[in-house]
């Protein structure tokens, strides 16, 4: 049985406003829709804040194939508070505060009891427009019609229904903004420094690309005590923010003149990084940083989404002397142990997540956050519900 809630609204349908995406590239709109009641193995959450990642904005502009779902409630960082559960719901309660993540941790199958990687063989084997179980939408338009999800979380409505596979419960004391940070771009890059490639003190890392993922790589890499950190960016003024998350020295591939970025890294750290990172999702740059390591013990860490699907082209013969190359998806974390550990490390002032925070706006103002980020303005804008 459903547990009954404070509101009476447990069973019922929510009626609430949602920004909703009716075409590829447009504006969202303000909207009035109807939120189901959440069934068996899911919950109800109340968003208190919403950010805004790249990713959202890399969907939001697919014209066509099988991504291009529309009219579409997206957004994917977020925190609020449980409204009510569904059946087989034992993990979390009404009230308990929790952040959706958009990669799932069941926490029973194989790959999410294997400390060999962060996958989910039962959902995590594909993107799914709606709900993971039954495949359906919980979100309907005043009209009727049906809105569909994004990244199982859809957090740019006032209440949206996610599967508790894709759910981390927190503290309640802990600040609303910082804990929206940690549902997917900063805990991604922490991640791919601490837990893939695992960095030790003293090591050489290069960046490609300085968005928030790449400076929260950074910020991995100069908790590890990473010697030097190398930003690659066409952005300059993403010196001066790297400098924040510990980017000790930046190369804007414009201003290489002939020489190739791969050569400059060489140069300045006698022979290549042990640890590179490409955070864009171009072939061309995983190559640029995997050329960037060092011959006999460099890896390289893929974490940016290729959406073309171009081949990664490498000389063999460097993976024959050592070299490694692997990619990572949401920085190797498991959501429901590792989001709980970065959560105190904050608290205990050892991350830096305020630094993320360049912009916050209302809700009715959530196209100035797409305007800030596709000008290259923002590292995260916090978009409060109320």
């Amino acid at each position: 049985m459903e547990k009954q809630n404070r509101s009476g609204t447990t069973g019922k349908a929510i009626r609430c406003k949602a920004a909703v995406c009716r075409n590829p590239g447009e504006p969202l709109v303000i909207e009035e829709i109807m939120v189901d009641p959440p069934k068996a193995w899911e919950i109800r959450i109340k968003i208190l804040c919403t950010s805004l990642c790249h990713s959202d904005v890399t969907f939001w502009k697919i014209s066509t194939g099988p991504f291009a779902l529309f009219p579409r409630i997206f957004g994917h960082e977020a925190v609020g508070v449980v409204e009510s559960v569904g059946e087989h719901v034992e993990e979390f309660q009404e009230g308990d505060m929790v952040v959706p993540v958009f990669h799932p941790n069941c926490r029973e199958c194989r790959d999410c009891k294997s400390q060999k990687g962060n996958g989910c063989s039962i959902f995590g084997d594909k993107l799914v427009a709606e709900m993971p179980r039954d495949g359906t939408s919980r979100f309907k338009g005043m009209n009727g019609e049906t809105l569909h999800h994004f990244l199982s979380v859809s957090s740019f409505s006032e209440y949206t229904v996610v599967d508790v596979v894709h759910v981390v419960k927190i503290s309640s004391e802990f600040p609303a903004e910082k804990a929206c940070l940690l549902s997917c771009g900063i805990s991604t890059g922490i991640g791919a420094a601490w837990k893939v490639a695992d960095i030790e003190e003293g090591s050489t890392v290069a960046i490609f690309g300085l968005g928030a993922v790449g400076l929260a790589v950074a910020e991995g890499a100069r908790l590890r005590g990473a010697s030097k950190i190398i930003g690659v960016d066409l952005n300059q003024e993403k010196f001066e923010i790297g400098k924040k998350f510990g980017v000790s020295d930046f190369i804007n591939p414009t201003t290489c003149g002939e020489k190739k970025v791969s050569e400059v890294i060489k140069e300045i750290t006698d022979g290549g990084v042990d640890y590179s990172f490409e955070c864009i999702g171009l072939a061309s740059l995983m190559e640029d940083a995997f050329n960037s390591s060092r011959v006999n013990w460099g890896k390289t860490v893929i974490l940016g989404v290729e959406m073309h699907r171009t081949p990664l082209a490498i000389d063999t013969y460097f993976l024959l002397r050592g070299r490694t190359v692997t990619g990572c998806f949401f920085g190797g974390l498991k959501a429901k142990s590792d989001i709980p550990i970065l959560a105190q490390k904050y608290l205990h002032k050892e991350i830096n997540l305020d630094g993320f925070i360049t912009h916050e706006v209302n809700f009715q103002d959530i196209n100035n956050a797409f305007d800030l980020l596709l000008k290259g303005k923002s590292l995260r804008c916090i978009i409060w519900m109320d």
